[in-house]
């Protein structure tokens, strides 16, 4: 039996305690005195899982004198392994003051979409689900004791953060020596109480109001790709921070600072919005890096495809481990799409206002593109984005150094997995200035400029993160933004 211990690492909640009399940034309207507000976020680490899509059906908070709440309006499908290098904010709700005990999460496994990568790199589906007693599994539910350092008390006027950390390296074992493999399930979930979460936290939903005087505005909290319908029950809802450093992309359309919360004040409450930042605990605050809405989101005016470029064929693109989100709200995961840029294709960095050309995206690439679907046979997936957008993600990185040379200016890498795939899926074929050039995953090539990577020796585990070099312009194969390694190697 094989277990993926590097798989899905660990499911992480956060949770928000804040004044229960700011009624006026969105929050649930009760007694001021009697109630808290919870925000409660969801993140998971990396690992060898191309999907692990399931039902969360309930997430309750268990006070000490027995009563129970319950934090989610509705059931959410959730696909853990998209949440590698982020949190997202799932939910805020009401909750009377009280010390809390417990928190207790049930998964629905019953229309489970969880897929494994093989021997050759293949995503496969697993088949039987079965729990630590060896029985299918239906669903699961998780507690977690709140105590000690880890006690939550909910305490009008006194906002906390609760951080949950579902640990799904030690939760999920597969069994790969039978056809299909078996999933073996057996949840495990931590605490901790203030603490700021190190990933970059995602926030989605439909815009409720903007402020200019103060530079921020509200968003009514509808997490993951749930379809927002005018009318429908939202999440709660949140209040983000902006200042001169926040990126917009508004309608295909970049902005900074002032200026682009002016124009997303021009748009209509319940206009799509994601925003990426960080909640700060001094003060308590959630603060924008990147804003995105209208037709920048998925979901809206077009047809969207997010994956890695495994191939890059002139201008057709081939996407693996690719979640599809169709205009009509509908979404799909397909390991493999097809997608055509065109000098029209408007392309960005995230975070960076910038415009690229489409020689900007090149294999190994993780992408978000816009555009319409051509072909919809599942078998068959086409995008054509020519007419869209493409936004360059931060790409992953995992591996073990070659060589470190400061003085030539090498910095190299055996690359072990590009977002979590193995990098024998990848055809490198045309990423360099000649054949001779094309990058090599056995010695991948690391600009490495801005970074101090001073000491670390051949054979250190290196996690990077950044950007593919633009097609056909290697060496180098990729500009790292940050670079992580176990200290002591």
């Amino acid at each position: 039996m094989n277990t993926l211990w590097k798989s899905l690492r660990w499911l992480g909640f956060g949770l928000v305690v804040l004044l229960a009399a700011a009624c006026g940034g969105g929050s649930t309207e009760g007694d001021a005195g009697s109630t808290g507000i919870v925000n409660i976020s969801l993140t998971d680490a990396e690992g060898d899982f191309v999907t692990y899509t399931v039902d969360v059906l309930s997430l309750t908070l268990t006070r000490s004198d027995g009563t129970t709440v319950e934090t989610l309006p509705v059931k959410t499908r959730v696909d853990f392994a998209r949440y590698t290098d982020l949190t997202e904010f799932l939910t805020a709700a009401s909750v009377p003051k009280g010390v809390y005990k417990h928190a207790t999460m049930t998964l629905d496994y019953r229309n489970a979409d969880i897929r494994v990568e093989d021997a050759n790199g293949d995503a496969v589906a697993v088949g039987a689900i079965r729990d630590e007693n060896g029985d299918p599994v239906t669903t699961l539910t998780v507690t977690v004791r709140l105590e000690g350092v880890r006690a939550l008390p909910v305490v009008p006027g006194i906002p906390r953060l609760l951080a949950l950390d579902f640990d799904l390296q030690k939760s999920n074992t597969v069994d790969t020596s039978v056809t299909p493999p078996t999933l073996s399930v057996a949840p495990v979930l931590y605490a901790e109480v203030d603490r700021e979460l190190d990933k970059p936290m995602r926030l989605r939903g439909p815009l409720q109001s903007v402020n200019e005087n103060d530079g921020s505005f509200h968003l009514f909290i509808h997490p993951f790709h749930a379809r927002w319908v005018t009318g429908s029950r939202p999440f709660g809802s949140l209040r983000v921070e902006t200042d001169e450093n926040t990126r917009f992309e508004i309608d295909g359309q970049a902005y900074a600072g002032a200026e682009g919360l002016a124009v997303l004040a021009l748009e209509p409450k319940y206009t799509g919005v994601i925003v990426r930042g960080r909640y700060r605990l001094q003060p308590r605050r959630f603060e924008a890096t990147e804003v995105y809405a209208g037709s920048s989101v998925p979901g809206g005016e077009m047809d969207v495809a997010t994956g890695s470029v495994v191939a890059r064929r002139g201008d057709a693109l081939t996407l693996r481990g690719v979640t599809v989100q169709r205009r009509d709200g509908t979404v799909v995961f397909n390991d493999t799409v097809t997608v055509t840029v065109a000098a029209s294709t408007v392309v960005r960095k995230a975070a960076s206002p910038d415009p690229l050309d489409k020689e900007a995206i090149s294999v190994g690439q993780r992408l978000v593109v816009f555009g319409t679907l051509t072909q919809t046979d599942i078998n068959d997936l086409r995008l054509d984005a020519g007419n869209g957008y493409a936004r360059l993600l931060y790409t992953d990185l995992r591996g073990s150094v070659v060589v470190n040379d400061a003085v030539n200016d090498v910095f190299d890498l055996e690359l072990r997995a590009i977002n979590g795939r193995n990098p024998a899926i990848f055809d490198f074929t045309g990423t360099g200035t000649s054949p001779a050039e094309d990058a090599d995953p056995h010695d991948y090539e690391l600009d490495t400029a801005t970074l101090d990577v001073t000491g670390i020796g051949p054979g250190t585990a290196i996690h990077a993160k950044g950007f593919v070099t633009p097609f056909g312009s290697a060496p180098k194969d990729f500009t790292a933004t940050a670079v992580a390694w176990q200290n002591g190697q």
